[in-house]
């Protein structure tokens, strides 16, 4: 096969790529980039869902972001392709800041003390259920909203321009082809 790899992917190797890529941060952020900015859709509709995949990413539901920002998405008309590439904004490395952050904002709105950490937190949990986890939770329910909504702001405005930048280049780039092309075979024509 042409474009097969010379070793076979596992799930080690899969997730060691997840957390830390092989190259770097950098080219791998490029190339997120260039995936969002080569989906086909209006600009709006693809800012959208990278904006509501990267909000949805700010709550503390872990596993269901992608179907959660996907519902969003059918809801307001957002890209589903750019939604689910969204959600990649909540990833192993940021997971820390944004619970701490949401937390935080979270006791600050409702005006809760910090919960106290427990030595066994597994026989909690055994013993008590969610009840042992809501005073963690509903902080960072509520602190999500804010955090969120001002997180997928930026992700659209950011996502916005640079979808519109890159097509302006595009359809200049294209439309230069355009005429030279069309000018080749002018002269052709009068050769």
């Amino acid at each position: 096969m042409l474009f097969r790899a010379r070793e076979k992917s596992n799930l080690i190797r899969r997730l060691r790529v997840a957390v830390w890529p092989r190259v770097s941060w950098s080219r791998s952020a490029q190339y997120f980039k260039q995936r969002v900015v080569r989906l086909s859709g209006s600009p709006h509709a693809i800012a959208l869902g990278v904006a509501i995949g990267s909000g949805v990413s700010f709550t503390p539901f872990l596993g269901f972001h992608i179907v959660l920002g996907l519902v969003i998405a059918l809801l307001v008309g957002g890209n589903l392709v750019a939604t689910a590439l969204g959600t990649a904004f909540g990833n192993p490395l940021t997971f820390p800041l944004i619970w701490a952050s949401t937390y935080r904002v979270g006791q600050a709105i409702l005006g809760t003390p910090p919960v106290r950490g427990e030595d066994n937190i597994a026989h909690s949990l055994a013993v008590r259920s969610f009840d042992a986890l809501w005073p963690i939770v509903k902080p960072m329910m509520v602190g999500a909203v804010p955090l969120g909504l001002v997180g997928g702001a930026v992700m659209y405005v950011a996502t916005y321009q640079a979808i519109r930048a890159f097509r302006a280049i595009r359809n200049d780039r294209l439309a230069a082809r355009r005429r030279a092309r069309d000018e080749a075979a002018k002269t052709l024509e009068n050769a």
